[in-house]
């Protein structure tokens, strides 16, 4: 699951807005770094500083609020969940969110500079890693063909069906992905948005949770395979089965939360983990389990209807409990939730799908018609003539 936004309640942002910075008695010491930092700002410029922020902190209130009461809500649904007591409309924010058209928020002069933000690791970059890291370089397929081929075998296998995979990899990817597409990136001269790569399009974080949870069932897939080769081919199986070992146990290393998978994610060996979605013996595995495990966990938390493709992909897209959260309601709650209730503020503010098809039915309508739509594309067809 994605973490939470931590966020200041409305109470303390006033209170940080109306503070007297200017009585040094009734504030405590700072440390050198800080005082450092906040002697470069003038007081004329500190004090437009404050003003603007005040004006910022009045202007965001409401819209504030409002995502506030979205919290407050979601930790109360959260909370009857786990007493086993049904979930109502009551239990949701009905309104739609304000739309903020205040004044930008005001840049701290007093604020050290910020570093530079470490660029997007790009295929070449993962693979490079790998290399780095564990000596290791993916066995590419010889084809997207061969990787459709085998992510369908092991897809029916593990219970996804052929309509899940499919129309998911058409919503994912356009319908006509390859299975090192990398999202946002469109060829030499363009930059990706995210490290989001393949046809379910995992995160870096993604591969380091899945290595880590269900690393042992690849490695036994793995072992499987290899029982069935001979000659140079078992001695490379044998060799990569160290290698995902190896990686399985660095995965395993931290505490299983999203967090703590997050931050090995931007390491270079968690790039060398992300890396394996272009194996063409792990990466089926890895793209097969994205789906999985959410297909394992509403049946787990009791929903036992099977998940329509719309349904599986918002969970894909949100994490497991919020998209269950969508997936559990009926469809009268469906055309009157807003999609508001499953985001932070931030997220839906750069989610235009969301928040445009602004409530829950709407949302997985149109999810549904962009894969009808897609599904009919050259990629799509030919991931179904796989399965």
């Amino acid at each position: 699951m994605p973490p939470q936004m931590i966020r200041l309640g409305l109470a303390t942002l006033a209170l940080l807005a109306s503070a007297p910075y200017a009585v040094a008695e009734e504030m405590p010491a700072l440390p050198d770094s800080v005082a450092n930092a906040m002697a470069q700002a003038s007081p004329q410029e500190m004090a437009e500083y404050r003003r603007k922020l005040a004006e910022y902190q009045a202007a965001r209130a409401p819209v504030d609020a409002y995502w506030n009461s979205i919290a407050e809500k979601r930790r109360g649904r959260n909370a009857k969940r786990r007493a086993g007591q049904a979930i109502t409309l009551d239990d949701y924010v009905l309104t739609q969110p304000p739309v903020y058209s205040g004044p930008k928020k005001p840049v701290d002069p007093s604020a050290p500079e910020r570093p530079p933000r470490k660029a997007l690791p790009m295929v070449p970059d993962l693979i490079q890693a790998a290399v780095e890291q564990f000596q290791f370089s993916p066995q590419r397929p010889a084809s997207d063909a061969e990787f459709k081929r085998v992510y369908a075998q092991v897809a029916a296998s593990a219970g996804l069906t052929r309509e899940q995979a499919v129309r998911v990899y058409s919503f994912e990817t356009g319908g006509n992905g390859n299975y090192d597409m990398q999202s946002g990136y469109r060829g030499p001269g363009t930059r990706p948005i995210s490290t989001a790569i393949g046809y379910n399009q995992l995160l870096t974080t993604n591969s380091v949770e899945l290595f880590a949870e269900q690393g042992d069932a690849i490695l036994k897939a793995l072992q499987a395979k290899a029982a069935t080769l001979s000659g140079a081919a078992r001695k490379a199986m044998d060799g990569k089965i160290i290698v995902v070992g190896k990686m399985v146990a660095f995965a395993k290393s931290v505490p299983d939360t999203w967090s703590e998978h997050e931050k090995l994610a931007d390491t270079d060996k968690g790039w060398a983990l992300h890396a394996m979605v272009l194996d063409i013996d792990v990466g089926p595995h890895l793209q097969t389990h994205k789906l999985l495990t959410s297909v394992i966990f509403a049946k787990q938390k009791g929903y036992s209807k099977p998940l329509t493709a719309a349904e599986l992909e918002m969970m894909n897209l949100t994490g497991d409990g919020t998209g269950l959260d969508m997936v559990t309601m009926p469809q009268a709650m469906r055309e009157q939730v807003p999609t508001a209730n499953f985001f932070q503020s931030g997220g839906y503010e750069r989610n235009p799908v969301a928040s445009r098809n602004n409530t829950v039915a709407k949302l997985l309508a149109v999810t549904d018609q962009r894969m009808d739509f897609n599904s009919n594309k050259p990629g799509a067809i030919e991931l179904a003539g796989a399965f």
